[in-house]
């Protein structure tokens, strides 16, 4: 099984919905559990990373991978 890349702040829509009606979950931490806030109502919840890889349908947003100029230093 190939790992799903998931990133802090990025925004995820799950299979099943929350009971408030919504499927947009945004993703607060990562790590062998993930915490994730559901965009509707704002209740927050912790997963174990293999549930909520299974159960998500499609990834809406990653962050970009683009540097903050923190790396780079000016000549």
């Amino acid at each position: 099984m190939q790992i799903v890349p998931l990133y802090p702040e990025s925004r995820i829509q799950l299979k099943k919905p929350h009971p408030c009606g919504n499927d947009v979950f945004r993703i607060l931490r990562v790590g062998s559990d993930v915490r994730i806030r559901c965009e509707g109502c704002g209740r927050d919840m912790t997963l174990d990373r293999l549930r909520l890889e299974r159960s998500v349908k499609k990834i809406l947003n990653a962050p970009s991978s683009t540097s903050d100029g923190k790396g780079t230093s000016p000549s």
